[in-house]
Order: structure tokens, then C-alpha cells, then sequence
């Protein structure tokens, strides 16, 4: 997948670094980690330009949460709802536990928005509970746009600064996913700690069961 990427954007340039980071947010065997920093030893070798790539690259990112936020926003809390009532026991969530996230979501939305949209394994998720939540669509697109504009002038200019040694960045940023997934196993098991597996969980079961 890799370097059937790389031989794309070579042969294809800012087009095809537009519509790559699309698909990327839908299909994440698509690595921006290593197509942004080979976008830009592409422009320091010559075969683009620097900014180009940028903003080819912020324009497919844009597209792609759209893309994600219209199938969030048609999926809507009533489907989603419908959802937890079936099968939200086997997961130990009710659409009480689903209102109260989108609670902190309204809260926040525009930071998990801008923030998200630099952290690996987040930036395509964030754009579902906004798409859930319905965040008014202007807003939404700008703060994506400028959290991916970071996102991509920084990997974007460290394979530019780099050039031949573009490669170097994607180890970095590994160590941030093993990071953000550690961050993410933890919370799954702590939930499961809490609504399963807890003395005041299995009570609360038992107290339900009896009754």
C-alpha cells in the first residue's frame, strides 16, 4: 500500500496528494504518515512546490471529514439510539451514557475538532460525533481545515527538510500512536472495570436481575 502510494503521488502530484488524503480518512491502510513526508521530498526534489503540496494535502483532508461527517450526520442520534436500545447491553452503554458524551462533545467541539485533526488514529474519528452532533457545518470545516493545515505543513516540511531521510519521520510518530493507543486500551478497560467487572457493577446486576 505503501509504495503503491509513493508511485502514485510521483507520477500524479498535487491531484493525487489531494485525493490520497481523502481516502486516507475513510480507509486508513492509506498512511498520511508516510505519504505527507514523501509529498514533501517530492517538492524539494523538484516536482511540486512546497505550499502546493500543503494545501493539496489540507484540501483532501477537508474532503475526507466532510465525506465522514455526512455519514454521521445521516446515521443521526435516532438511528444511533435504536442501535443501543438492541444491542447496547452486550456493550454496557445506554443512550444515557451516549447523551452524556454528547453533552461533553457540545462543550467542546470546537477543541476536539482542531486538536483531533493533529493526533494520529483521532483526525478522521473526530469528524463522526460532529457529524452525530450535527456542529454547525461552517465551523466545523474551518476548524478542520486549520487543525489538518497544521497537521500537514508539519509532516509535509519535515520530508522537505529531510528530503532523502523523509523516511525518518514515520518512527517518530509511531511512538505517538503507541502513545494515544495506550491512552485508548486504557479507557476501554477502565470502562469495562467500571460497568462489568466491578464489585458495584456486578451488585447493580444482580440488583437488576433480582428486581
Amino acid at each position: 500500500m505503501t509504495a503503491w502510494a509513493e508511485d502514485l503521488l510521483l507520477g500524479g502530484g498535487y491531484v493525487l496528494l489531494a485525493l490520497l488524503i481523502l481516502l486516507e480518512n475513510l480507509f486508513p491502510p492509506i498512511p498520511s504518515e508516510i505519504v505527507l513526508p514523501f509529498a514533501g521530498f517530492v517538492a524539494r526534489d523538484g516536482g511540486a512546490t512546497l505550499v502546493g503540496m500543503i494545501i493539496a494535502a489540507t484540501i483532501g483532508s477537508v474532503a475526507g471529514a466532510w465525506a465522514l461527517y455526512g455519514i454521521a450526520a445521516w446515521i443521526g442520534p435516532v438511528r444511533l439510539e435504536h442501535f443501543l436500545v438492541r444491542y447496547g447491553k452486550w456493550l454496557r452503554l445506554t443512550p444515557a451514557d451516549v447523551n452524556k458524551a454528547e453533552r461533553w462533545f457540545d462543550r467542546r467541539a470546537i477543541t476536539a475538532v482542531l486538536v483531533g485533526r493533529c493526533v494520529p488514529l483521532i483526525r478522521s474519528l473526530v469528524s463522526i460525533p460532529a457529524g452525530f452532533r450535527r456542529m454547525n457545518f461552517g465551523v466545523f470545516t474551518l476548524y478542520t481545515a486549520i487543525g489538518s493545515l497544521i497537521w500537514n505543513t508539519a509532516l509535509i516540511g519535515a520530508g522537505y527538510v529531510l528530503r532523502d531521510n523523509w523516511h525518518d519521520v514515520e518512527p517518530v510518530l509511531n511512538v505517538v500512536q503507541y502513545v494515544v493507543i495506550a491512552l485508548i486500551v486504557a479507557a476501554i478497560v477502565w470502562l469495562l472495570w467500571t460497568r462489568v467487572f466491578s464489585p458495584q457493577a456486578k451488585a447493580a446486576r444482580s440488583s437488576s436481575s433480582a428486581d
